[in-house]
């Protein structure tokens, strides 16, 4: 069943919040857009930065982030094809978002373990 986007953000105050995290839901989004962010990579290099995500779940991600305009597909005309993806302006846009993601789970996560979780283990 297809999600439900919004067309317009008049529902509620929090409402562009619930509109953006539904076009960075997601479990590998955020992380493929945060390597986007070092540079252009070919699909596999992606994958190797993702050694637990599926090769049809990482291109149905890719695909996804196209169609809502966060990254370039770019195919190049030789044998075999290259492939390359690359942040849009509007992806980039996401930069100060997903640093701020990452800053948050360096301080509080331990290998997906909440630091509060183990500070109430002690």
């Amino acid at each position: 069943m297809p999600r439900i986007r919004h067309t317009s953000l008049d529902c509620s105050p929090g409402c562009a919040v619930e509109a953006t995290l539904e076009l960075i839901d997601g479990k590998w989004k955020g992380v493929i857009l945060y390597h986007l962010l070092e540079g252009t990579l070919r699909f596999n290099a992606i994958r190797k930065r993702l050694p637990n995500v599926t090769q049809r779940m990482l291109t149905m991600q890719l695909r996804e982030l196209e169609r809502d305009g966060f990254l370039l597909r770019t195919v190049y005309p030789q044998v075999p094809p290259r492939v390359e993806y690359s942040l849009t302006e509007r992806g980039r846009s996401l930069e100060p978002v997903i640093m701020a993601l990452k800053r948050w789970g360096d301080r509080h996560t331990t290998f997906g373990r909440s630091t509060a979780v183990a500070e109430a283990a002690q």
